[in-house]
Parts: structure tokens; sequence; C-alpha cells
């Protein structure tokens, strides 16, 4: 395949709810490409280093086969936000542009994707005092009172929040007590643009059938348990200044495994919730996905067309 002359070379992104066979499919792509492809990661725990097993971050054999970018880029006690990744991530690209590549973007952080795509609103500042009485709220009323209070002020927010995704509806509280304005509002307003010139062709992987992925999601998440998860999360555990309410340890897999090492449930327990939050995690994925319209083509990776439907339309 050739690829067109355009002044820069397009941007491919594959995107689709977790375990969907994403990575597989951009590594295989890349081979096809010969050397004139590089991956850039889209992923919120794959920054991290020391959290591999959980985030089924690339091995050294895929990285030393494929470039990889934005992997191991921070210590999972420092914060990250979807606007440094979209800064990051438009650095890399024009790097490798630069050398006359395609940079393949892969991942499922959708807000990583929009970030860089569309831009985010300029949104209020953390306020960690206040993020903190949200914290200490939550513990005292339940989340579903923190939920109806976030429904009373910003109902278009709370309507595609679930009670237990603390970490939004705090946000979203926190947005609209600082300015008093919801947050649906702030997201309503004109964005800035996009960090993205030239091409960019956005692909989304079709998970096999609802029971078939159920059991491909659970027999994973016991695989990497098998591989050495509950290691992983114990390591991370025993260094002290790491805690369940950064973003890193809100992982999922990661907070399960941790409050199983806490004594809060068995180890069967923690593979059975972590199984059901990854599979809530791959439904809420499969949403924004969908509700993207026609902006994500879908693909089968099980399709022997597959790889061929991006080269072309890569190369058309």
């Amino acid at each position: 395949m050739s690829l067109p002359s355009d002044p820069l070379p397009p941007v491919l992104a594959i995107s689709g709810p977790t375990a969907a066979g994403k990575s597989g499919l951009a590594m295989a792509l890349c081979e096809r490409l010969a050397g004139r492809a590089e991956i850039v990661s889209v992923d919120s725990a794959q920054i991290y280093r020391g959290m591999d097993i959980g985030s089924a971050k690339p091995d050294a054999e895929a990285r030393a086969r494929v470039p990889h970018h934005l992997l191991d880029i921070l210590d999972p006690a420092e914060p990250y936000s979807a606007a440094r990744f979209a800064a990051d991530a438009a650095e890399v690209i024009e790097a490798i542009r630069g050398r006359g590549r395609v940079p393949v973007l892969v991942g499922g952080t959708l807000l990583y994707f929009r970030a860089l795509f569309d831009g985010l609103s300029e949104l209020p500042s953390a306020d960690p005092a206040l993020r903190a009485e949200l914290e200490d709220e939550r513990a005292r009323i339940g989340p579903d009172a923190q939920h109806a209070r976030l429904a009373a002020v910003d109902p278009v927010t709370a309507a595609r929040l679930h009670p237990n995704d603390a970490q939004r509806v705090q946000r979203a509280l926190e947005i609209q007590l600082l300015s008093g304005r919801p947050a649906s509002q702030w997201h309503a307003d004109p964005k800035p643009q996009g960090r993205v010139p030239g091409r960019l062709l956005r692909f989304a992987v079709q998970p096999p059938p609802k029971a078939l992925f159920d059991q491909r999601i659970a027999a994973r998440f016991s695989q990497m348990v098998s591989a050495g998860l509950i290691d992983e999360v114990s390591t991370l555990r025993a260094r002290g200044d790491l805690h369940l309410d950064l973003p890193s340890m809100r992982a999922v897999g990661y907070r399960q495994v941790w409050q199983h090492l806490d004594g809060a449930f068995s180890r069967a327990e923690a593979i059975r919730r972590g199984v059901i939050a990854t599979r809530q995690y791959a439904k809420r994925q499969m949403t924004w996905l969908r509700g993207e319209g026609e902006r994500w083509r879908w693909i089968d990776p099980a399709e022997p067309s597959a790889l061929d439907a991006v080269l072309s339309a890569a190369g058309s």
C-alpha cells in the first residue's frame, strides 16, 4: 500500500471498549505499514510507571517491534489531565509526522481523544478544600444522595453519570459550586480548536456478541491476576504514598485488588468485582462511541478484511 501524497501523513485513531482487540489490530496495522507507523497510547492507566499488568500495557517485545509513545511517563502519585494529554499527544504526533511516519493512536480513554481532536471547555480549576468537603459528604450521605444533589442543580450531567462514578459526580458538583453554572452549560460552550491538523481517520473496534464478550472480559481479568496483578498492586500499596483517591488507583482492577489487600473482601470477590467493573467500563465506552455518531467507523477485528479497510481508507 502506498500512502497518499498529502503534505502530512494521516493520523489513524483506533478506539473501542476494553478487551475488544484494539492493541492487536494496531500492532498488525503497524506491521503492515512496515516501519512507517508509530503507536501513541491513549490510555489513562498506561501513562503510569509500575502499572503494567492491570493496564494491559504493551510488553517489551511489542515496543521493540513498533515504537510506542506516552507510556510510563508519570509516577502513579502524579496527577494528569485530558488537557495535558492533548498537549503531549500533539507534540508526539508532530514529531512522528516529521519523520514521515503515520501516528496510530490506540486506546480507550475517550476523554483524551475528545481533548485532542475537539478541544475542551475551559472549566474552573480544581479546589482541593472543596473536593475534600465533597468526599467527606459522600462518605456521610452515600453515593445515591450525592448524585441526587447533583441532579437538583445539573440534571443533564446527572443523567449521564452513575451514582458510583464518584470522581465525575464530585467534579460536576465542584464546577457548579465554584462557578454558579452547571457543568453541562460549561461543556456546551464553544470549545477551542483541536490539535490534529490534516487527515484524521477514526476506527472503533466492534466487540463480539455480549455473551462472548463477557466471557472474554472475565478470562482476561483472570489472566491478569494469574500474571501477577495482585503482587503489582501490593507493591504500589506498600509505597505508602498512594491511596484510593488518586486517579491512578481509581483504575479498573487496581481499586478492587487494593480493597482486597485492605481486607475488605476475598481474592475471589476482588476478581468478581473487577470483572463487573470492567464490563461496566466497556459499556460506558460503547455508549460514548455510539454517541459520537458517524465520526467513528466501526470495524470487526475478526473479519479478515478489517486491516485492508483501515489501510484502504488511509491510502484513499
